[in-house]
């Protein structure tokens, strides 16, 4: 459709903008193509101004046929209020006339036409008054003279004005708009010559998310007209209501153009079975219309309506039998104004009763309609005109029409700042000085060869105040300073209907965006005579955070608590946010708290347990060690070499309290030193016990013929120095172990998310296994010489003894590694723990058991006799 149209508009508008090609090679002459027969108001001037204006509502189109000539649509229902717009314009372009200090010796003239609501009605009139209907135009240089209108005001739709900006900005035809609000219209690369008195949807639209914001009613639904002004708006209630009002859109429905009763109900059940109470409609009144017959039909109350600016004044909308269901309905309005002298300038106007053509009849058809009479000959395409003849002297103040209600002057007022707007653009241009002027040059525009771009030049900045005292001017997109009153509704007691002011939004450059309600002025038809409460639902609380369900509105969503580790302390949050690393989430994941920290502590049971045994194999350690002194110099304690006994006794109490290292909070320190009392420990232990069963070896060989040489070798210094070289050498495996990589406290959190494990890492592998392999080595060489000397006949043999010892110690190391593995955090040095008690124990009862046994309990064989004679008998 856009196409095609606009290829209409390049050959129509051939005729005129094209002349600038023309040269005095050619013919000086351009010949209009085509002419539309449109309704329309116009008088001349030395400058005119065009206007486009909704006089009718409806066109009917003639029956294509191809036999005969095309016919012109004619336009049917006439709407009052934009033949009371056309009039203001026509009035106040008289004022300005009328006014010396605004354009001296310039007469401004006027052609308007009728758009009939219909695009390609209102596309013919833009390309008539841009092309002019001058059959032939002859020009005497090229571009010589103005332009067939200077600029156009209107249109009142934002369908209508896209479509025929999109083809006079291209000639930088400047056209000022006094109803059309679609925000795409800023778009200053697509509408370089387009400016508006009315702001425009995107304000709109925040206007009516500011109330939605003033009394919390954050779960609305959203009903709009399918064209741009409905859908322009819809997409910027569904990007700004959520960021700038904390809310959003329950439904989206888009209202039918024509009559469709089956999509109309859809929508209405729609409404009713939602949980928004709050419908805001960005539609034309003619849709509401249709909308609000299915509403009583199925008697829908209990709805709070918002209302955008093109119905808010809707008087059809306005009677006793809506009332229940759309009062209380809050609505943005215009600007109202007041222009001083319309009144009396429109009770001047009178229908022409000879010249009625159809070009030019828009009083007449006015006069028709409000006087319910009809005009001689009837015009071709008027269908309303009926009953008794005109007679031109009815009196406009014996009627009730909306004509003369200037007390409620809206888009009238707009009007009248749009031709002003003009006015003083052009005023502005012809007061530039030759020489001083913007253009290329320092050149001025001026009548004689004045081109569009050059009014757009000034129109953008124009700066004005209104008799009402208003600012008039244009920011960089061509919007003017926004501002709108708010109108409530209103069903007063008597049964009359009013239309109150109960704030206003506007924008200020100081300020920003404003918003002022008097709450106590609003009347609310509800039970309750309070706001309604309106929420999408109950708010996702602290601990949880907003998930959005797929393909549903984009308010229906599930509150899922936070995961393990992540809080979130804020209300209807879509994220939840990680603890820092030594945190974790407190059960109701509002707020993070330090995280356990689990070691094997002293005061807990595994722990006491530990270190009472620990501490209590000491102590027995202690008391054996006693009980050996004391009984130093009896054969049971000197048999074997007294001396290792006690090394013994020594290294395993060693043994005991290394294991206290393993138990507490893990620090550098201990870390480091557990491992090497512990490897140091048993390596002492062990070696004691390695040297017995060598020793033994060692006489056995001597008691043979020509052994005797071995002994010299096992002396009691060779015995020392045997324990005192297998225990550095495991000193300077700790030591090389300690340096090179020692081992260190780690916070662990591998195990469990919400505790730290504090341990002791080995540092180096490596190194604690050759630790336990050099501990393991020296007990299978204990045991292997203990057992080679199990049953030799010495009387003071400990061989069978040791071998048994060895046995429980290998056992438990063996199991301890495995175990040790497996066992996280704590556990492990439990495990480690209990290896060390029970192999210490094992040594220490295997060993020490019997040799006490005796000293204490059988006195009477801890003699050398008792001995010897035990001796022999074995033997």
């Amino acid at each position: 459709m856009r196409v095609i149209v606009g290829t209409k508009v390049l050959m129509l508008l051939y005729s005129y903008f094209s002349s600038a090609a023309i040269s005095d090679q050619f013919s000086s002459s351009c010949q209009l193509q085509g002419q539309f027969h449109l309704n329309g108001m116009h008088k001349a001037g030395d400058v005119v101004l065009g206007g486009l204006f909704e006089i009718h509502f409806f066109a009917v189109y003639p029956e294509l046929s191809f036999t005969s000539e095309p016919q012109q649509p004619t336009c049917d229902g006439f709407d009052v209020l934009g033949f009371t717009q056309a009039q203001t314009m026509a009035f106040t372009i008289d004022e300005i006339n009328r006014n010396s200090h605004l354009l001296p010796n310039v007469t401004l003239g006027y052609s308007l036409y009728d758009n009939c609501n219909q695009l390609g009605i209102g596309f013919r009139a833009a390309l008539s008054l841009a092309s002019g209907q001058e059959d032939q135009v002859t020009l005497h240089e090229p571009c010589v003279g103005t332009p067939p209108v200077l600029g156009i005001v209107g249109d009142d739709s934002s369908t209508r004005s896209i479509a025929i900006s999109n083809v006079l900005g291209l000639y930088r035809v400047p056209m000022v708009s006094h109803y059309s609000t679609c925000s795409c219209l800023s778009d200053r690369k697509k509408f370089p010559s387009f400016f508006r008195t009315i702001p425009s949807d995107a304000f709109q639209v925040r206007a009516m998310i500011q109330i939605l914001k003033h009394f919390g009613w954050t779960w609305a639904g959203l009903l709009i007209s399918d064209n741009d002004y409905g859908l322009h708006a819809a997409r910027s209630f569904q990007s700004d209501l959520g960021p700038s009002g904390g809310g959003c859109l329950a439904y989206t429905e888009i209202l039918p153009w024509t009559d469709n009763p089956a999509e109309l109900r859809r929508i209405v059940d729609v409404m009713k079975k939602s949980t928004a109470r709050v419908v805001i409609v960005f539609a034309h009144e003619g849709h509401m219309i249709d909308l609000m017959e299915e509403v009583v039909r199925q008697n829908v109350t209990g709805l709070q309506w918002m209302a955008s600016e093109a119905w808010t004044a809707a008087a059809v909308l306005q009677t006793p039998h809506l009332m229940p269901y759309l009062g209380g309905t809050l609505g943005i309005a215009i600007r109202r104004g007041e222009i001083p002298g319309l009144r009396e300038y429109m009770l001047q106007i009178r229908p022409d009763l000879h010249h009625n053509s159809y070009g030019n009849n828009m009083v007449n058809q006015f006069w028709e309609y409000t006087f319910q009479c009809r005009i001689t000959p009837p015009p071709a395409g008027w269908v309303e005109a009926g009953g008794a003849l005109c007679t031109g002297q009815e009196n406009l103040e014996n009627v009730e029409t909306e004509f003369l209600d200037i007390l409620n002057l809206r888009p009238e007022y707009n009007v009248y700042k749009a031709v002003y707007a003009l006015a003083y653009a052009l005023d502005e241009m012809m007061q530039c000085k030759p020489g001083r002027g913007p253009f290329s040059g320092h050149s001025c525009g001026n009548l004689k060869r004045l081109e569009p771009w050059q009014l757009v030049y000034y129109l953008e900045k124009v700066n004005f105040t209104t008799p009402f005292g208003d600012e008039v001017s244009f920011d960089e997109n061509g919007d003017a300073l926004p501002i709108y009153d708010i109108m409530n509704w209103q069903w007063l007691p008597d049964g009359r209907i009013k239309v109150q002011n109960v704030g206003e939004v506007k924008k200020s450059a100081f300020k920003g965006e404003e918003l002022t309600l008097d709450e106590d002025k609003i009347f609310w038809n509800f039970e309750s005579k309070e706001p309604p409460r309106t929420v999408r639902r109950e708010s996702c609380p602290p601990g949880t955070r907003m998930a959005r369900k797929k393909g549903e509105p984009e308010c229906c969503f599930d509150c899922i608590p936070c995961s393990e580790g992540k809080i979130n302390n804020k209300t209807d949050s879509m994220e939840c946010t990680s603890c820092p690393e030594d945190f974790w989430s407190s059960p109701q994941r509002d707020h993070c708290v330090p995280k356990k920290i689990e070691f094997l502590s002293y005061h807990e049971p595994l722990g006491i347990c530990l270190t009472a045994t620990s501490l209590l194999g000491t102590f027995i350690c202690a008391v054996v060690l006693g009980i050996f002194t004391y009984h130093r110099k009896t054969p049971i304690v000197r048999a074997n070499n007294s001396e290792l006994s006690f090394q013994l006794l020594f290294s395993l109490k060693l043994c005991f309290l290394c294991s206290l290292l393993f138990i507490g909070r893990p620090r550098l320190w201990t870390c480091q030193l557990r491992h090497a009392a512990f490897g140091i420990s048993f390596v002492l232990c062990v070696s004691c016990i390695l040297v017995k069963p060598m020793v033994v070896l060692a006489v056995f060989k001597a008691s043979k013929p020509g052994g005797g040489a071995s002994l010299k070798w096992f002396g009691a210094v060779q015995q020392r120095g045997t324990v005192l070289v297998l225990t550095s050498v495991q000193a300077a495996i700790c030591v090389a172990w300690l340096v090179s990589s020692s081992p260190a406290p780690y916070k662990n959190t591998q195990y469990h998310n919400d505790k730290i494990v504090y341990e002791c890492v080995v540092g180096s592998t490596i190194g604690f296994a050759v630790l336990l392999g050099y501990i393991g080595l020296l007990a299978i060489l204990s045991f292997l010489l203990a057992f080679l000397a199990r049953n030799l006949p010495d009387n003071f043999n400990e061989a069978k003894l040791i071998t048994f010892s060895m046995l429980i110690f290998c056992a438990v190391w063996v199991a301890f590694v495995p175990a040790y593995i497996s066992s996280p955090g704590k556990y492990a040095d439990a495990v480690e723990v209990f290896a060390i008690l029970a192999s210490s124990f094992g040594l220490l009862v295997a060993l020490f058991g019997p040799k006490c046994y005796i000293i204490l309990l059988r006195p009477e064989r801890n003699t050398k006799k008792a001995i010897m004679g035990r001796g022999n008998t074995k033997s």
